[in-house]
């Protein structure tokens, strides 16, 4: 009864100060004139919201989580940032409220780690004012805004921690498939039914230039998501997630079509990097637990998205375009690829001449570089490094590569500690060496494409690995579901 009479008051006081907050909000908004039409709807919502966050938390939680995957087209509307940032906020608010009514606020070591290093990249932020890197001060605006985006990474993580001992591990995995729906509908409508979507739906390339693309080209698909790399690495990882459950459900067949629908659609992203990426996810997967079984399963599965590839023209064509890089064709050197990037089309050889800019404009800052989200500013191409090493060695100089490395190393021997503390053959065990062969996979990715630009991704792997850092040994804490 006292349990229950705590509860009821720390959930009006929670929303009194929710709702408070946003009518405070909206004065100071219309006083200043600076309140929107699309604004003042969204903050119609947050009403509701902000009730049923504090009322229903756990349900509250696990439906933003899966609303994330429907909100990247709504970018240029700045939808996902204000998402975050509300995200930002119910998360600062609930943490508050639980500490003034000494309730217990679920956090753990890696979380610490987490939020030390994003505190550290705030470094940039305070060297680019004072002139200690190599942008000015008139790009602070982008470096913020790049921050207050890694920023929201821990906060997710927190987010998620607070489900702890209230909402057993595999409930939380299995309703993050549910983010799947929308993305993966709309990606069959950009296939068979595209004159059914408005515009801000269409498979269209990433800056909305349809007469810009090739026939095939303008048939790739990215769903919900903002690129067509971004759907990628975003498929990649419910790709894994299937194959955890596949290890461990009673019912296997739901999920082995699940998994040949992903492999579909991950192919008609037809994006070149996804087939390696995926290569080296099986691989790191595999090779521990290497058997028969398991071979032909990952084969299968391999042969199918490469063999789906290589049956379009689009594949054969970018598969083909490999002879005439570096990699392939002997008679062309890297000063040969970067003066050819200009004309011939080849994405990799204009991967080439953006690293040599990239790397040309480090050794100019060679110590903390340009600060952060500079990678756009500082080369003559005006694009993203598409390789995320060199641009954290361009963007933090050999200290923000080095903290990069660090970061990487981070989650990799947390994922082994948790793994090695799980039980053998058990669900968060498996899902551990999943998470590693993904991590794996997208360091690989890394190399040629810019990962670390993957918001929605992200989103999840957080919340992935606060769950997995849990003690799933509890009572209601084990198996996976169907």
């Amino acid at each position: 009864m006292l349990s229950n009479q705590r509860s009821s008051r720390f959930s009006r006081l929670a929303i009194l100060i929710g709702l408070t907050g946003v009518g405070m909000g909206l004065a100071i908004g219309f006083l200043l004139g600076t309140t929107k039409p699309l604004y003042l709807g969204l903050a119609v919502l947050v009403v509701p919201i902000v009730f049923l966050f504090f009322t229903h938390f756990e349900q509250a939680v696990i439906g933003l989580l899966i609303v994330r995957s429907a909100l990247d087209p709504f970018s240029t509307l700045q939808i996902p940032a204000a998402f975050a940032l509300g995200l930002d906020a119910l998360t600062l608010l609930y943490v508050i409220i639980m500490l003034m009514t000494r309730r217990t606020v679920h956090t753990d070591g890696f979380w610490w780690f987490l939020v030390g290093w994003m505190a550290f990249q705030g470094l940039w932020l305070i060297l680019m004012p004072l002139g200690g890197v190599g942008l000015d001060a008139s790009f602070l605006s982008f470096s913020i805004r790049e921050w207050v985006r890694m920023a929201s990474w821990a906060l997710v993580y927190l987010l998620v921690m607070q489900l702890k001992d209230r909402t057993p591990p595999h409930k939380i995995v299995s309703g993050l498939f549910l983010a799947l729906i929308i993305p993966l509908t709309v990606a069959m409508m950009q296939m068979f039914l595209p004159s059914l979507l408005p515009p801000i739906f269409q498979a269209t390339g990433p800056d909305g230039d349809f007469g810009s693309m090739s026939l095939y080209e303008a048939n790739r698909v990215r769903g919900t998501l903002g690129h067509y790399n971004t759907f990628t690495t975003f498929l990649l990882l419910f790709i894994g997630l299937t194959c955890w459950k596949l290890g461990h459900a009673r019912q296997r067949r739901p999920w082995i079509l699940l998994l040949g629908v992903l492999a579909f659609f991950y192919v008609s992203t037809k994006a070149l990097f996804g087939l390696v990426i995926l290569g080296c996810f099986l691989l790191f997967l595999l090779a521990p637990r290497l058997n028969l079984v398991n071979l032909l399963g990952g084969i299968v599965l391999f042969a199918l998205v490469i063999g789906l590839f290589a049956s379009t023209p689009f594949g054969q064509e970018r598969l083909a375009s490999i002879a005439d890089t570096p990699l392939l064709n002997p008679d062309i050197d890297i000063s040969r690829a970067i003066l050819l990037s200009s004309a011939d089309g080849n994405s990799f050889n204009w991967r080439l001449a953006q690293w040599h800019y990239l790397i040309q404009a480090w050794e100019r800052y060679p110590i903390l570089g340009y600060g952060l989200l500079a990678s756009p500013f500082i080369t003559p191409l005006q694009n993203y490094a598409h390789n995320d090493y060199v641009r954290a060695l361009a963007e933090g100089g050999i200290i923000g590569i080095g903290a990069f490395l660090v970061f990487l190393g981070a989650q990799a021997i947390r994922l082994v500690q948790l793994s090695k503390r799980a039980a053998q053959k058990s669900p968060q065990r498996e899902l551990c060496s999943i998470m590693l062969a993904i991590l794996f996979a997208l360091t690989v990715g890394m190399i040629t494409e810019n990962i670390w630009t993957h918001t929605t991704l992200y989103f999840y792997w957080w919340a992935l690995f606060a769950v997995a850092a849990w003690d799933w040994d509890k009572e209601g804490c084990g198996g996976v579901g169907v």
